[in-house]
């Protein structure tokens, strides 16, 4: 793989921080526009950090005028469910509004290659199990459906402008880098593991699981992990893809395994050694109940394969994280 300069918006969050780390591995030189917001500036050894926002289009045209960038990866969006339910606005504007200005300043710029995180949300409730990229979108939550809105952005700025374009459709990310240097680090912290592990620490009183009353077998919603890194590892494979002359495409990114919220607490118990004291609360607005994904395609075209699949051993790379003490490095026991 030849080495490019690529911009990473949202390069300081979680997800963000693993795929700049796997682009320096790569030899890449990483450019990281983050508003810190979510982030964190520790997470990220990269020369060329910007701490600024999209919204700010003289500054996004500062950053494509003075850095020589070959592609962009473009993360920076708001991804709660349960707030896009309760602030829609906030959502259209950041993931729609934001993301046109910098595919705006990629057009002014000439700018070919982009890759975008999107979100099994665009699914909504599935109709087939697992999920393929040609099911249905019919998002039940604004998060979903301002990303669903974005690709479909997209296609029309390919069609126009050429723009190429790779977008992964994520379930759910976890675990963190099993060298412990970045995780996973929320405030407030919404991520189920996280949640869970914090739990076992005692840094929270008590794991809250919304709703047990699914059509699922123990009656908890069922979702598909995906370890951090290979994450991380689908992006860089993706953006190589569109330079060597790809298409535009959409595909997938999960383990194809889905786990209900009891089982992931089961599993915790065991990496964990502590009882998950837990209290049962109402579902949440826009949760559907099962979402396991196919990522036939991607294995397919890419050639990507993830390396850690078991439950238990995504589990025990965000527990060595959390018991570092996270980005405060205070070990506990």
């Amino acid at each position: 793989m030849i080495s490019l300069n690529i911009l990473v918006t949202g390069g300081a969050g979680y997800i963000g921080s693993h795929i700049v780390q796997s682009l320096l591995q790569a030899n890449n030189r990483v450019i990281v526009l983050d508003n810190l917001s979510k982030g964190h500036r520790e997470a990220v050894p990269v020369d060329v950090f910007i701490e600024g926002d999209l919204a700010d289009r003289g500054l996004l045209d500062r950053v494509f005028r003075e850095e020589e960038i070959d592609g962009v990866i473009h993360l920076a969006a708001d991804s709660l469910v349960a707030e896009s339910m309760a602030k829609p606005g906030k959502y259209y504007y950041n993931n729609i509004c934001n993301g046109l200005n910098l595919l705006e300043a990629m057009v002014k710029h000439q700018v070919k290659y982009l890759v975008f995180s999107s979100t099994a949300a665009v699914y909504g409730e599935p109709e087939v199990i697992p999920i393929p990229e040609e099911h249905p979108t019919i998002p039940t939550n604004p998060y979903g459906e301002s990303k669903l809105f974005f690709e479909k952005i997209l296609a029309r700025y390919q069609q126009i402008h050429h723009l190429q374009y790779i977008s992964l459709r994520y379930f759910n990310a976890a675990g963190a880098d099993p060298a412990g240097q970045i995780g996973e680090a929320h405030h407030p912290e919404t991520h189920l593991i996280p949640l869970v592990l914090k739990q076992a620490l005692g840094s929270s009183d008590k794991f809250f699981l919304f709703g047990d009353d699914y059509p699922t077998e123990d009656g908890s919603c069922i979702r598909d992990y995906i370890h951090v890194n290979d994450l991380a590892q689908a992006h860089l494979l993706a953006l190589h893809s569109l330079t060597a002359g790809m298409d535009s495409a959409i595909y997938n990114l999960g383990n194809g395994q889905g786990y209900s919220v009891k089982e992931v607490l089961q599993v915790a118990g065991e990496v964990t050694g502590k009882l998950i004291e837990t209290e049962i609360r109402p579902r949440r607005a826009g949760d559907p109940a099962v979402l396991v994904a196919s990522s036939k395609k991607i294995k397919e075209q890419l050639g990507w394969q993830p390396c850690v699949i078991d439950l238990k051993e995504i589990i025990e790379t965000a527990w060595q994280w959390h018991r570092k003490g996270g980005f405060n490095g205070t070990e506990q026991k």
